[in-house]
């Protein structure tokens, strides 16, 4: 789907932005809540939404340490990443983030998130930049902005793209 995107971009403008945004702990923070509503907005049959809500309700964890355990406390975030259905849940929760300037995209692979961004609109970067943080932080995520990459693609002869 990436290189798709930026071959169809390349095909109007003689290069392409393409950023690799890393969101932090991702599996780790989306909150039960927020993803079973975007769950609840799908047209699945009744019996899987009930599924998936009983199945992340009830879950709890404690600390034991040094002959020592902890409180049990409910678990109203996270989604295991070896899991069948973490990376499902973290795709419809990251369902609604969408690039906000016309012509750019965003291609979202489990918890990898690239924005793609023609030659014609790289100025509007930062803008879509911002609304990926807007986003992120709406849905108790983390932008790392140190870890996110910055590839240029150009067309060459061959019309081939590539990064560097």
């Amino acid at each position: 789907m990436l290189l798709n995107s930026v071959t169809q971009a390349l095909e109007n403008n003689p290069y392409v932005v393409v950023v690799a945004l890393d969101f932090s702990k991702a599996f780790d923070t989306v909150r039960h809540s927020s993803a079973m509503a975007k769950v609840a907005q799908l047209q699945l049959p009744d019996c899987v939404h009930n599924w998936l809500a009983n199945f992340l309700d009830g879950h709890s964890h404690c600390t034991r340490f040094n002959g020592y355990t902890s409180d049990l406390l409910e678990v109203n975030a996270s989604f295991v990443r070896g899991s069948a259905i973490g990376p499902v849940m973290y795709v419809v929760n990251a369902g609604d983030l969408q690039a906000v300037t016309p012509g750019n995209s965003l291609v979202k692979y489990a918890d990898d998130t690239y924005l793609v961004i023609p030659a014609c609109n790289v100025d509007s970067r930062d803008n879509d930049i911002s609304n990926v943080d807007a986003w992120s932080r709406a849905n108790n995520l983390t932008l790392n902005q140190a870890k996110s990459y910055r590839y240029v693609s150009y067309l060459i002869k061959t019309k081939k793209a590539f990064f560097i």
